[in-house]
């Protein structure tokens, strides 16, 4: 059973954090009790994004939260809960830096879309032609599998976090080669999967071509593309060994399994993510991001459509009705309509996050992942709230 995760959430992976939760009541001397919100306004108490991210602190068990959420003419309200170290009680700090594991995704899709808008690569061509003779397993052919697969999580190539963080902890500062992560996979015992199923291997793969294409890393590309452009001060890939986060940030915990004290493992060596989920950002800088790739700041028309068109993604979400298009899912809201979403989750932290078609957007941030399905119900619902309010 993987302790270690950078998927968004599905049903699948919420079963393995529930195993890795910590039960609240035997934390070791480590306090949850809430602080005083500090980004709230002085009409705090009739926010509902402040009572909910409140009752993530309290009822729901994170040591604390963060967030910020946008409105259509892009003023932005920021929140905060509970602490930013569970030993000196400082204040979350307003807007702080998170590991934004899966959400990189939404980075590493877009380089691609935006190499294949300049005729370096083809969504429907095999991985093959850019890759040669990489992808080679148990069921799995780089002949047979095209970009829009790996991008679309339908390539059937099995998940290399399930082989290498079984026990998280013994390798939160061990470094990995991209091609070490893409051979566990391909030594996985599990069966590739058919259909839709998510795997944080399709977009190492994925990371691996737009190298390839490009001759520059990864990283690279992602910081000239995208976070340049965009003026994404707070959000930056790590470099080689940089196992910190830079700037103002809280900690961020991990138990291994129910009744273990939390850890702190704010830091630890990225690396294990790589093009799947290596980033780090604030909450403020997501929701321009996603704001941006929405309003077609990013890819031209034709990749933006394609990016959108979507296959059914049952796992994707607990309440089912998501739909995964490349690198981005579009999930259905309780105020009607729907709103175009990834989040991710590491050890340490989670975020939930979506922007919808008029422009809304929010992000929302906790410093511990959930302790069970109930909590990452409760977590993801504030991110319901917050576009709904």
């Amino acid at each position: 059973m993987s302790y270690f995760t950078v998927k968004s959430p599905s049903t699948k992976r919420r079963g393995r954090l529930a195993l890795a939760a910590v039960a609240i009541a035997a934390l070791s001397g480590l306090s949850l009790n809430a602080a005083p919100a500090t980004a709230a306004s002085a009409s705090a108490s009739a926010d509902k994004v402040q009572q909910a991210l409140d009752g993530l602190v309290g009822k729901g068990g994170f040591p604390g939260t963060l967030a910020a959420v946008r409105d259509t003419d892009g003023r932005t309200r920021d929140y905060t809960a509970g602490v930013g170290d569970l030993k000196t009680r400082d204040e979350v700090p307003v807007d702080g830096r998170v590991r934004i594991a899966s959400n990189t995704k939404m980075f590493t899709a877009t380089v691609v879309l935006q190499l294949v808008g300049e005729g370096k690569i083809k969504l429907d061509r095999p991985i093959e032609k850019y890759v040669p003779k990489l992808v080679r397993g148990k069921g799995v052919d780089g002949r047979e599998i095209t970009v829009r697969e790996l991008l679309q999580h339908t390539s059937g190539l099995a998940d290399y976090d399930d082989v290498l963080a079984k026990d998280y902890l013994s390798v939160q500062h061990t470094y990995y080669e991209p091609r070490e992560l893409l051979d566990a996979a391909l030594t996985s015992a599990n069966s590739p999967a058919r259909g839709w199923s998510y795997s944080n291997t399709n977009y190492v793969v994925a990371g691996l071509i737009v190298q390839k294409v490009t001759g520059r890393p990864i990283s690279e590309e992602i910081t000239k593309r995208i976070i340049e452009p965009l003026g994404l001060r707070k959000t930056y890939w790590p470099a080689l060994g940089d196992q910190s986060i830079r700037g103002p940030h809280p900690k961020g915990y991990f138990a291994t399994k129910p009744g273990d004290p939390y850890a702190d493992v704010t830091t630890m060596d990225p690396s294990m993510a790589w093009a799947a989920g290596q980033l780090i950002s604030s909450p403020s800088d997501l929701n321009r991001f996603m704001v941006a790739l929405l309003d077609g700041k990013l890819l031209k028309p034709e990749q933006l459509r394609q990016m959108k068109t979507t296959v059914d993604a049952p796992e994707f979400t607990p309440a089912g009705g998501a739909r995964y298009g490349l690198g981005i899912a579009r999930v259905k809201l309780s105020c009607g309509g729907f709103a175009w979403s990834h989040g991710g989750s590491a050890p340490g932290y989670a975020t939930a996050n979506a922007v919808t078609e008029d422009g809304r957007a929010a992000t929302i941030a906790v410093t511990a992942l959930p302790t069970s399905l109930e909590a990452y119900k409760r977590f993801e619902s504030v991110l319901d709230t917050a576009l709904c309010d």
